[in-house]
């Protein structure tokens, strides 16, 4: 008998669904298809592949009501935010489908004189894509579509939180005439055997993560050992900067993109906020009237804007975080309410949090807004680079120029500049220190699925 596991409705705890809970060898005969359908897929021409990925796109806005029905079930977030993952994710079929035609490659003398240098990129082979629960929709394209532009085929691990949106991304994948083998999906609570099966298989030659940054660095450590082409998009600790002469309306909104977007569930969340002395009252005013009035509440009310987190284990560690910063001296200033059903935690906005709070080095993962106030630009660059991640930043300057200025001496891949979103499929998503290896999106998306070919030609 088939074993299977149950898909819970965060808000509520029940089960929504049950899935075929995959195995190891389940993990071996998705490798297996997509070994044996490599070799046409990789040889089918660049304009067919890219046709196909743009029925993907067109089929995925088709069915948006039903994937976002299907996110906000299994994950929790609102309507709204589900709504918009479709779109964004819908986007990577669209933007990889164009790039997809859009091969490189370069034809030289060599310096010497007697030979002709030509380069060209071709696809890795078979590809493990590993994704989180926080945009079951969006982290599987965003890796699908390159991949399979690319030519590469795949072999998917979603969350177990979130398997449906996957399966249902993978029938549209189906019918837009993704051929058989070219995509797997091996849903399973044992993700450990799953992934190292994958690993340890040598016709696996790539792996995109994303996900912990400690979970990362096992995989990496994995990967090693058979020095296997890498993907890593891990942690985040983004900090959110508000300058004396920035437009606090303005950054009262970005904060609320930043902080409460997905429930603050997101490795791009602002996670602690800078704001300059001079205009820390005004802020804290305007952003907690901001946050007292969103609607907290399951997604069968569309009107909700602020859905539960993912588990009860996620709900436990936010709520040990907050306890930790008041006890050291941190004053909640904004607090909302909440179901009493459900892993719901309120929306908060913490003041005088002290600089050593873990609260401010810790990846929150919740709609929590920790806020610190700073008068000295160096002291306060200090404090925001003093983590191990380096993945996303925010910064609203009254000035361009001081606002770039910030932004460049900041440790981060990405830095948003007076405005609260850095997520786009046509630019490159990835981050330093730990936060990741490799970029995903825009036209590095899809060099992390190729391998530089070179062909030096006798030319005497």
């Amino acid at each position: 008998m088939t074993d299977t596991f149950e898909v819970l409705d965060p808000a509520t705890g029940e089960v929504i669904d049950t899935v075929t809970d995959g195995t190891v060898e389940d993990a071996t005969r998705a490798v297996d298809a997509a070994a044996a359908a490599f070799p046409a897929w990789a040889a089918t021409p660049a304009r067919v592949r890219a046709e196909i990925l743009r029925r993907c796109y067109d089929l995925m806005i088709r069915d948006a009501d039903l994937l976002t029905g299907l996110i906000a079930s299994e994950n929790g977030k609102s309507v709204a935010d589900a709504r918009a993952e479709v779109t964004y994710a819908a986007e990577f079929f669209r933007w990889f489908s164009e790039e997809t035609v859009r091969g490189e490659g370069t034809y030289a003398d060599a310096p010497a004189g007697n030979a002709k240098t030509m380069v060209t990129h071709v696809p890795v082979g078979v590809a493990a894509l590993i994704t989180p629960w926080n945009f079951p929709a969006a982290m599987a394209t965003r890796k699908i579509a390159p991949a399979l532009g690319a030519g590469c085929t795949v072999v998917l691990k979603p969350a177990a939180e979130t398997p449906l949106t996957a399966l249902a991304v993978a029938r549209i994948l189906t019918e837009a005439g993704v051929p058989d083998g070219v995509v797997n999906v091996v849903p399973t609570t044992d993700a450990a055997a799953v992934v190292t099966t994958w690993l340890e298989d040598p016709r696996v030659r790539k792996v995109s993560f994303t996900g912990s940054t400690g979970v990362g660095r096992m995989l990496l450590r994995q990967a090693a050992d058979r020095v296997m082409n890498t993907s890593m998009e891990l942690g985040g600790n983004a900090p959110f900067v508000v300058t004396a002469d920035a437009d606090i309306d303005a950054a009262v909104a970005g904060a609320m993109i930043a902080k409460f977007r997905g429930g603050g569930q997101a490795c791009t969340a602002a996670n602690r906020f800078y704001v300059h002395a001079d205009v820390a009252e005004e802020f804290v005013e305007k952003f907690g009237a901001a946050v007292a009035a969103l609607k907290v509440g399951p997604s069968s009310d569309e009107s909700n804007q602020i859905g539960p987190v993912i588990s009860d284990k996620a709900l436990t560690g936010i709520t040990k975080l907050v306890d930790a910063a008041v006890a050291d001296g941190a004053r909640v200033a904004v607090q909302g309410t909440v179901p009493e059903k459900g892993w719901f935690f309120p929306p908060t906005i913490l003041v005088d949090v002290p600089v050593g709070a873990p609260i401010l080095s810790e990846e929150i993962f919740g709609p929590v807004a920790p806020i610190v106030t700073w008068t000295d630009e160096e002291a306060l660059l200090a404090s925001v680079n003093d983590t191990e991640f380096g993945l996303a930043a925010y910064v609203y300057a009254g000035r361009l120029q001081d606002a770039l200025r910030l932004g460049e001496r900041i440790e981060a891949g990405m830095i948003g500049i007076n405005r609260g979103i850095v997520s786009d499929p046509a630019a490159p998503f990835g981050g330093v220190k730990q936060s990741g290896i490799g970029r995903e999106g825009a036209h590095e998306g899809i060099r992390e699925y190729q391998e530089t070919r070179y062909f030096s030609v006798d030319w005497s």
